[in-house]
């Protein structure tokens, strides 16, 4: 019988939030992974995940296709987790999100391999959002080059250092008034990063349909408000939810895409706000979910408190009731 550790998975993107969690799952399967990374000298963070030689960073740009095809080499498997929030100098959504993935499915192809490719849910070539749209048609660009790729399209997602629930719990702790862009009437489906995880890890099983595209989404429809809410009841902070028009939001984010830290918003995050980020109908007919996959996702409220306390102003100690 034919072992995991026959099969050379390459992660593009793999030192990230997502990527260190799909390595985790990768090596708890007992596969080799290649994590291919435009700096493999600072993803020494990922060696404690697996067995002593199990891991092994290389360096590759999804601009430089050779680079790609040089991380592919004798590889089975490609996992391509590239992607960017916001664009700057040549880290553009047409480069990374589109030609980047278009790169890696070619090099998946020509070394004979399979391909997991994460997307988001909110791919539409149609959408305001600039992000969105470069999801979708990377998504194309890929099974055009690799009919039977598997895409996974996580809604947003939480956990240890996620830019999601710690970017408000941040600004939470700093400010009195907490933003909602559009009121926080738009719905989002949060997805713990660890469930995604597996999602993708079972992908590379084989337990996912070849050339599906898979929607994961968490437990709970959320509004936005709702969202911060939980967040604000785990952190034990008391903070004025204010409603921010599009309009308004669209003006400030012109200046905010220039703030640090929690404070940034860009013009495109406000296109990416004014639609729900939820599991289509269509996904959950045809099993193209978690469910679909066997997989009970954790909700917010259950994973959250697990690192957010850092944000309480008592730390990991509960609020003393009166």
């Amino acid at each position: 019988m034919a072992s995991n550790l026959d099969t050379l998975v390459t992660v593009f993107g793999g030192s990230g939030f997502l990527g260190r969690n799909v390595v985790r799952a990768l090596c708890k399967r007992d596969y080799r992974v290649r994590v291919a990374v435009r700096r493999p000298e600072l993803a020494g963070h990922l060696q404690p995940l697996g067995r002593v030689g199990q891991i092994h960073a290389v360096q590759a740009n999804v601009r430089y296709p050779a680079s790609v095809e040089a991380a592919m080499r004798d590889s089975h498997i490609a996992i391509n987790l590239v992607g960017i929030l916001a664009e700057g100098g040549g880290q553009s959504f047409d480069t990374v999100q589109v030609k980047g993935a278009e790169t890696i499915a070619k090099a998946a192809a020509a070394a004979g391999g399979r391909m997991v490719h994460v997307s988001a849910i909110g791919a539409d070539a149609d959408s305001p959002s600039s992000y969105f749209r470069a999801k979708a048609e990377g998504e194309a660009a890929v099974l055009a080059a690799l009919p039977q790729a598997t895409i996974m399209r996580p809604s947003l997602l939480f956990g240890p250092e996620d830019q999601f629930t710690n970017r408000f719990a941040a600004l939470a702790r700093m400010s009195p008034v907490l933003p909602l862009v559009g009121g926080g009437v738009n719905t989002v489906q949060p997805a713990y990063v660890g469930d995604v995880a597996d999602a993708v890890a079972d992908a590379v099983d084989g337990k996912a349909k070849q050339g599906a595209t898979y929607e994961l989404g968490g437990p709970e429809v959320l509004t936005m408000r709702e969202v911060m809410q939980i967040i604000l009841k785990i952190i034990q902070r008391d903070r004025m939810l204010a409603p921010l028009p599009f309009g308004l939001a669209k003006f400030q984010s012109y200046f905010l895409q220039f703030a640090p830290g929690p404070f940034t918003l860009t013009p495109d995050q406000v296109a990416m706000l004014r639609s729900d980020n939820v599991v289509s109908d269509a996904a959950k007919a045809a099993g193209l979910t978690f469910a679909g996959l066997g997989i009970s996702p954790d909700s917010m409220e259950a994973i959250a408190p697990q690192y957010l306390w850092r944000f309480r102003a008592a730390g990991q100690f509960q609020k003393k009731s009166a």
